[in-house]
Protein backbone atom coordinates (compact mmCIF):
# COMPACT_ATOMS: atom_id res chain seq x y z
CA UNK A 1 0.00 0.00 0.00
CA UNK A 2 1.16 3.66 -1.12
CA UNK A 3 1.91 5.70 2.41
CA UNK A 4 1.74 9.33 2.55
CA UNK A 5 3.12 11.23 5.59
CA UNK A 6 2.83 14.97 5.73
CA UNK A 7 3.27 17.93 7.96
CA UNK A 8 2.17 21.42 7.78
CA UNK A 9 5.59 21.99 6.64
CA UNK A 10 6.64 19.09 4.40
CA UNK A 11 5.81 15.97 3.52
CA UNK A 12 8.28 13.79 5.77
CA UNK A 13 7.38 10.10 4.56
CA UNK A 14 6.14 9.28 0.71
CA UNK A 15 6.45 5.09 -0.19
CA UNK A 16 5.37 1.81 -0.14
CA UNK A 17 4.69 -0.16 2.82
CA UNK A 18 3.19 -3.18 3.95
CA UNK A 19 2.63 -2.07 7.75
CA UNK A 20 1.49 1.07 9.35
CA UNK A 21 0.88 0.87 13.29
CA UNK A 22 -0.41 4.47 14.43
CA UNK A 23 -1.45 6.01 17.67
CA UNK A 24 -5.28 6.28 17.47
CA UNK A 25 -7.24 8.46 19.92
CA UNK A 26 -8.66 5.54 21.97
CA UNK A 27 -5.90 3.20 21.41
CA UNK A 28 -3.09 1.64 19.00
CA UNK A 29 -3.68 0.28 15.59
CA UNK A 30 -2.68 -1.19 12.91
CA UNK A 31 -2.75 -1.26 8.80
CA UNK A 32 -2.24 -4.16 6.56
CA UNK A 33 -2.35 -4.20 2.65
CA UNK A 34 -6.06 -3.64 1.10
CA UNK A 35 -7.46 -2.50 4.76
CA UNK A 36 -11.00 -0.99 4.49
CA UNK A 37 -11.71 2.55 3.51
CA UNK A 38 -11.27 4.71 7.31
CA UNK A 39 -10.89 8.00 8.79
CA UNK A 40 -9.73 8.28 11.92
CA UNK A 41 -8.09 10.53 14.93
CA UNK A 42 -4.78 10.12 16.22
CA UNK A 43 -2.67 11.37 19.22
CA UNK A 44 0.42 12.38 20.37
CA UNK A 45 2.77 9.08 19.89
CA UNK A 46 5.00 7.35 17.24
CA UNK A 47 4.06 5.54 13.50
CA UNK A 48 5.65 2.36 12.99
CA UNK A 49 6.35 1.43 9.54
CA UNK A 50 7.49 -1.70 7.77
CA UNK A 51 8.46 -1.18 4.12
CA UNK A 52 8.88 -3.63 1.34
CA UNK A 53 12.30 -4.48 2.16
CA UNK A 54 11.04 -5.14 5.79
CA UNK A 55 12.84 -2.04 7.27
CA UNK A 56 10.96 -0.76 10.48
CA UNK A 57 11.00 3.20 10.66
CA UNK A 58 9.30 5.24 13.17
CA UNK A 59 7.93 9.10 12.86
CA UNK A 60 6.85 11.09 16.18
CA UNK A 61 3.72 12.68 16.15
CA UNK A 62 2.11 15.18 17.98
CA UNK A 63 -1.86 14.21 16.49
CA UNK A 64 -3.35 14.04 13.24
CA UNK A 65 -5.67 12.73 11.07
CA UNK A 66 -5.93 9.30 8.79
CA UNK A 67 -7.25 8.38 5.55
CA UNK A 68 -7.22 5.46 4.03
CA UNK A 69 -9.13 4.99 0.79
CA UNK A 70 -7.78 2.16 -2.31
CA UNK A 71 -4.75 1.04 -0.77
CA UNK A 72 -3.65 4.61 -0.26
CA UNK A 73 -3.05 6.07 3.40
CA UNK A 74 -2.82 9.61 4.20
CA UNK A 75 -1.44 10.79 7.60
CA UNK A 76 -1.87 14.84 7.64
CA UNK A 77 0.18 15.00 11.25
CA UNK A 78 1.10 17.56 13.20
Amino acid sequence: MNLEITTPDKTIFEGEVSLVQLPGIDGSFELLNNHAPMISALKKGKIKIKDKGNDIRFFEINGGIIEVLKNKVLVLAE
